[in-house]
Parts: structure tokens; C-alpha cells; sequence
């Protein structure tokens, strides 16, 4: 981890306050009435179902029921101009996104139309030679196929031009989007989008796949109304045709784990491992790998970081049209040859990603921080468009603040597409929208958004967002990472994660548990697949437990071996040759805080010394000849062995090991005595993080000509 990184770490919030005696009741009585444990019953509380009774619901899905899709604005009008289209027989284009959410649109949408007889096809367009969304050339071809109707899926609510030029070469098009409409709409046959600012539905967060879900819903309603069934049977029908689709689209999206789309996600989940789809089934297959088995237990975390991203990939560094025909495939044998494909599509996203994010957090370790206060904004002439996306996530997950990665690779015109994300309390949509003077086009969610810019733009649009989240961001200016509450090594049983199971499906709204470790001594340290991710051996109180970080090499670590720390994680159970254990999944960690406490109060003294203060014998701050000797001997062998970055902490440890007494202060005051008497410099390139340059031809000197150490002496009482 970069010294920026190391000094800009966000602070963490525990959730559960052990001193609230009410919130401790609520725990009690939850954990007696329903026999769990009481880390899960604080979860419950944390989510608010702090009664057996509103547990109860929460656990088994009693308050949720699917909403009528007519309550969506414009949906009749969909139904109504689909039917005339089916009866008529008229050539249906469906149009989608190339991402998860608009693969699984496209299918699901298509596979319904094709049940109904429909002459559809689908179109998506290529993200690196077409860009996002609707444009004319692709309208052009599609009435070069005879299409008079094109329904867009997860995608629509901007492309009023584009709309406005297919209705005059005589093609109507249905909009079906979910993402920010602005004050103008498209004028066309119908705009179905719970986001619109005249819609009444009672959930707008549904997904792109979950409109689309919808649309078929309502379709089926009227062909039941007609045959005089029940409405809430065409839903069940529906929902067991398609929830699979609609769990991976709105997962993959980040939608809120909420509402209906809880509802949907845990019966799609359900799905997948009792009567799987053969292209998803030859997904879970392919990324397991020759000789190994599936996933056996169907999570919305396996799906957001195993299943979505090789969907995604084909979209990023191929064709989205890939992911699609494997969803399509009646067969496990022919979706097999795609799911092959999409995996060799993600390993080779997946080392792009690598070298964008390595050069990504370069720059901004070497960027001025008045321009990566609140917002990162980093372009870049060859990063692959389809892949910053991914980066930009990254970055913002590191350092806990918004970002967007801006790409000119492909451009003829000097104008670069950007991927962005954000963080709670900054709406990226609206934060484009106060620079929209900038932008060639934008679009997106509140956490999530794309846009179009000019090159020469690019500074004013970083210093008008972190102005503008200058003023509109709440709290730090970095994103409070929380967790739910403390847990010891004891408590991480395989009876917890059995029950953290009922709490699924997890996501946006729901979000997966994390809890904090305080005062872990880390025992050992050791890299995984060749450096990309470590496992940490680590123990308290006389227990041990294993832990792993995904995405962090060795060097990356902000702790080492020996040292105290503090640990933000999730619980999981491996499996292995039979054998499941418990093993924490790390998501941040710094130095134990009763250290840190101490390392403060040491700097501090430091400070106080340094401006003149004086001081006590006892305290061990003024260095001797002896204390001298084994600092310059311990920097000229860690020289020697090609060492010239010391953190303070593990200066500080490392010398205490060889000699006791090293204080932060007497450790400082050595370094600038060595300096002064030429034997060697430091540069502090961060807040306690010294770069040496050694002196190859030092010469012999007196310690007493230093005027550090005189001046140390008459100030020490």
C-alpha cells in the first residue's frame, strides 16, 4: 500500500452499542426465543427486526409480495403495443445494454417473446466501437432487417434523439430503462422507467432486468385476465420462468436487496440450485475449473464476484452478444463453448484490470492532493474503455472516495469515455449534471455512472466536482467504513455462518456482515496465487484463525509479522479435502488502536520536546552513544540489503527487538543527529515514512559536534 494509502485510512463505526441496555434486551430475547446466536440476534436488531415477530417475517420473506406492474406509469401503453405487434407479426428488436443487467434483459425479454410466437431478435451494441445506448447506425441496420418495433431494455431514457430519428425512418420504439431520467423524456410509444418523476410504483430501485421481469409480468396478466385466471398465478409463472435472470441482472447491477428484489433474488437463487439454466449451469461449471466441483451453496456474493463478472466480460473486451447466446443455450453442451469463451474473456480482463489498477494508484500517490481531495478524476490514452469501470471501483474501495477513469483509447474526435463510481452521501448523476456545461453526454445511478468528455475538459471537470463535493458531500472526506460489531475467535463458529445463511440474500440494503477484531497479533503471512492475494495467520487469546485478503499482495499489507492489528472482516467457511473451517475474509486493517493510541501520545511528546519543552531522564528520549550505534548499524544492513523506505512503527519495532528503550521521540532525534553529522539523510515523503539515502563516504566524527544533542541535554531536566 502506498504511503498515501497508509495515512488517509478510513475510520471504522461499530454498529452495536454494547452499552445500550435496550438494544441488549432486544439481543437477549431474540436469541432465547429464537435460538440463535447472539451475534446474529444483533444483526437482526442492527436491520431493525428487533422482535421474534418482525424477525420471524424478515427471516421467512412474510412482508414481501410482488407489486402490481400496471401501477408502473406507461406499462398499459407497453402491453397494449406489444399485443398489436404480436397479432400483426410484426419484426420486434430487442435492444440492450452490454453489462450484466442488460444481458439478462436482452434474454429474458427475448425468451418471453419467442414463447409468445414473436418474430424478435435482439441487438446490442458494441461498447468499443459503438459506445452505450441507442444510435443511429444501429437504427439504420435494424430497418434493414424489417424491424418496425424496438423495445429497449436497460437502456433509453437519454437517447431522445435517437428515438425521434428511428419513429421517422418508421420505427416505434418502448422504452424499459431504470437509470436517472431527466426533466425531457423520449417521445415515443411508451417510457416504462419506476424513476420517472410522474410514476407512482411503489419500489423504484428494480433493476433493468427487473423492469423488464415486469413487463412480462404485465403481458401475461392480460392473456390470464383474458382466460379469467387469477393475475397472481401469471406472476408465479413468470417469476418461475425468469427469476434466475432477474437474481443475476440485479445483483450484478448493486441494485438495494429490498423490496421485491429480495423477493426475486432469493427465488432466482433457489432456482439456480434445484433446476439450473444449462448457460448458467455451464458457467458455475467452467469458472470451477477441470476437476472441481460447483459452488454448493448458491450466495448473491457468488454471484456478484464468480458468475457476473465473466457475463460482464464479454461485453468489456468482446461482445456482449456472447453472454447472451450462453443464456439463450437450451443445452449444457452448447452453452458450454461460451461459458469456455467467457472465461477466457475474464482472465484476460482480468489482467488488464491489473495493469490499469497498478498505474491507476501510481498516479494518484503521485497526484497533488488538492486535486484528489474529495473526487479522483485520472484519464489515461490506452486504458481499455470496457475495463476502468471495474478500476474505478477498486479505487474507490481503497480509498474511500469517488472516482471516475476517463479513457481516450479509439478516439478520432480528442474526446474521452469515462466509468464512474461514488460513495454514499455524493450523488454521482447529480454531481455530472452541476458540470453538464463539460460533459458530451452522461448517465447512470446515484453510485454509478458514465459519461463522454473532451480532453481538453478533463481539469475543469476534476476541480468542479471536488468543488461541488466540497459542498455537498456530508461527514469525512473519505467513505466511514462500518462494522456490525466486535467479534472474538471464539465466537466464529460454523454454527454462526450457518446462520448468517438465513439472513440472505445479501447486497445493497441488506449488506453482508462485517465484523472488527481488535488487538490480533498476526503470526504469519503468506502469498497466494503468485502474490495476488495473501493468507494471514493470525491469533488472540490463545486461538488461532486463518484470514485471507483478496486483491492484496504482501507489500501491500499495512502490517507485518509480529505486529497488533485491528481487523475489519466477513465470515466464510472453506472447504478443503472434506474438512470445512471457519476463516475471516479481511476487508481492512490497521494497526491496533491501543497502539496507535500510545504511537500518538509518543509522536506528540515528540513535538512538544522538539518546540522547546523539556524533560525528564526517565523518559528515554535523549540518545546515547550507544543508542546511536545500533540505529547506524541496523539502517546500513537494511541498506545493505536494499532496504531505503522505513516506516516509524516498524523502525521503532525492529530496534526494540535488538535494544529496549526506543521511544518514538529518542528514535527521531537519532535520525536527525545522523543527518546532521553527515552520515546519512532522510527524506519524510509521508507522515512517518522515511526514505534514506546513505552517505557511501561517510567520515569519522565526534558525536559532541552535534548541536542537536547539546541542545537535547540542556533542555532534559
Amino acid at each position: 500500500m502506498g504511503a498515501f494509502a497508509q495515512c488517509q485510512k478510513s475510520k471504522w463505526r461499530v454498529l452495536f452499542d454494547p452499552e445500550n441496555a435496550e438494544m441488549n434486551k432486544a439481543v437477549s430475547d431474540l436469541s432465547n426465543t429464537l435460538k440463535i446466536t447472539p451475534t446474529t440476534a444483533k444483526l437482526l436488531c442492527l436491520r431493525g427486526y428487533s422482535t421474534p415477530e418482525a424477525a420471524e417475517r424478515f427471516l421467512h420473506f412474510a412482508d414481501l409480495m410482488p407489486h402490481d406492474p400496471f401501477l408502473m406509469k406507461d406499462m398499459d401503453r407497453a402491453v397494449a403495443r406489444l399485443q398489436i405487434a404480436l397479432e400483426r407479426g410484426e419484426r420486434i428488436a430487442v435492444f440492450g445494454d452490454y453489462d450484466v443487467d442488460g444481458a439478462t434483459a436482452t434474454s429474458l425479454l427475448y425468451l418471453y417473446l419467442s414463447q409468445k410466437g414473436a418474430d424478435v431478435g435482439y441487438y446490442i451494441p458494441s461498447r468499443s466501437k459503438e459506445g452505450y445506448g441507442l444510435s443511429n447506425a444501429a437504427i439504420d441496420l435494424l430497418k434493414s432487417r424489417g424491424v418496425s418495433l424496438i423495445v429497449t431494455v436497460d437502456t433509453g431514457i437519454t437517447s431522445i434523439e435517437e428515438i425521434a430519428y428511428a419513429k421517422k425512418h418508421g420505427i416505434e420504439t418502448i422504452v424499459t430503462d431504470h437509470h436517472a431520467c431527466r426533466p425531457e423524456i423520449p417521445d415515443c410509444c411508451a417510457v416504462v422507467n419506476p424513476h420517472r418523476a410522474d410514476d407512482t410504483y411503489p419500489f423504484c430501485e428494480l433493476a433493468g432486468v427487473g423492469v423488464a421481469f415486469k413487463l412480462a409480468c404485465a403481458m401475461e396478466i392480460r392473456q390470464f385476465e383474458k382466460e379469467g385466471k387469477e393475475p397472481l398465478e401469471a406472476v408465479m409463472k413468470i417469476g418461475n420462468a425468469y427469476a434466475d435472470l432477474v437474481a443475476v441482472g440485479t445483483i450484478a447491477d448493486v441494485m438495494p436487496v429490498t423490496d421485491e428484489n429480495r423477493l426475486l433474488i432469493a427465488k432466482g437463487l433457489a432456482d439456480m440450485e434445484s433446476n439450473c439454466r444449462p448457460g448458467l449451469q455451464a458457467l458455475m461449471d467452467a469458472a470451477a475449473g477441470a476437476g472441481r466441483t460447483k459452488q454448493r451453496k448458491l450466495t448473491s456474493a457468488y454471484i456478484g464476484f464468480v458468475i457476473a463478472p465473466r457475463i460482464n466480460a464479454a461485453g468489456r473486451v468482446a461482445e456482449a452478444g456472447i453472454a447472451v447466446e450462453l443464456l439463450l443455450s437450451e443445452t449444457v453442451t452448447r452453452a458450454m463453448r461460451y461459458a469456455d469463451r467467457l472465461c477466457e474473456l475474464n482472465a484476460t480482463r482480468q489482467a488488464e484490470e491489473t495493469q490499469i489498477a497498478e498505474e491507476a494508484f501510481r498516479m494518484i500517490e503521485e497526484m497533488p492532493k488538492e486535486d484528489r481531495r474529495r473526487v479522483i478524476v485520472l484519464d489515461h490514452d490506452n486504458w481499455h474503455p470496457g475495463i476502468i469501470g471495474i478500476v474505478a471501483s477498486r479505487i474507490t474501495e481503497r480509498y474511500g472516495l469517488p472516482c471516475i477513469l476517463i479513457s481516450y483509447e479509439g478516439s478520432e474526435d480528442g474526446s474521452g469515455k469515462g466509468s464512474g463510481r461514488s460513495v454514499k452521501g455524493l450523488n454521482l448523476v447529480e454531481a455530472l449534471a452541476a458540470c453538464k456545461e463539460l460533459l458530451l453526454r452522461f448517465g447512470g445511478h446515484e453510485l454509478a455512472a458514465g459519461l463522454s468528455v473532451r480532453k481538453q475538459d478533463v481539469p475543469a471537470l476534476r476541480r468542479l466536482l471536488n468543488e461541488y463535493a466540497e459542498t455537498h458531500m456530508e461527514g469525512d472526506f473519505y467513505a466511514q467504513k462500518e462494522a456490525d460489531c466486535t467479534l472474538e475467535i471464539g465466537e466464529m463458529t460454523l454454527r454462526l455462518i450457518e446462520e448468517l445463511r438465513l439472513l440472505e440474500p445479501y447486497g445493497n440494503g441488506n449488506a453482508t456482515p462485517n465484523f472488527l477484531l481488535k488487538n490480533a497479533r498476526i503470526v504469519k503471512i503468506t502469498p497466494m496465487s503468485a502474490g495476488k492475494h495473501v493468507r494471514v495467520q493470525l491469533e488472540k487469546d490463545g486461538l488461532s484463525m486463518v484470514a485471507v485478503w483478496f486483491g492484496r499482495g504482501v507489500t501491500d499489507l499495512p502490517f507485518e509479522e509480529g505486529e497488533l492489528a485491528d481487523l475489519l472482516f466477513r465470515l466464510d467457511a472453506n472447504e478443503f479435502n472434506g474438512t470445512v473451517r471457519v476463516q475471516m475474509l479481511l476487508q481492512d486493517a490497521a494497526y491496533a488502536e491501543e497502539e496507535e493510541l500510545i504511537f500518538l501520545s509518543e509522536r506528540a511528546r515528540y513535538e512538544a520536546v522538539s518546540a522547546g519543552e523539556s524533560f525528564s531522564a526517565s523518559e528515554q528520549i535523549l540518545p546515547d552513544r550507544k543508542d546511536l550505534a545500533v540505529i547506524y548499524q541496523y539502517l546500513r544492513k537494511e541498506h545493505e540489503n536494499g532496504k531505503s523506505c522505513f516506516p516509524m512503527r516498524r523502525l521503532q519495532r525492529a530496534l526494540n527487538q535488538t535494544e529496549s528503550g526506543f521511544t518514538y521521540a529518542k528514535i527521531r532525534f537519532s535520525l536527525q543527529i545522523l543527518q546532521e553529522l553527515n552520515l546519512c539523510s532522510f527524506t519524510e515523503s509521508e507522515p512517518d515514512y522515511f526514505v534514506m539515502e546513505w552517505n557511501p563516504t561517510p567520515q569519522k566524527t565526534d558525536l559532541e559536534q552535534s548541536a542537536l544533542l547539546q541542545k537535547l541535554r540542556n533542555t532534559m531536566n
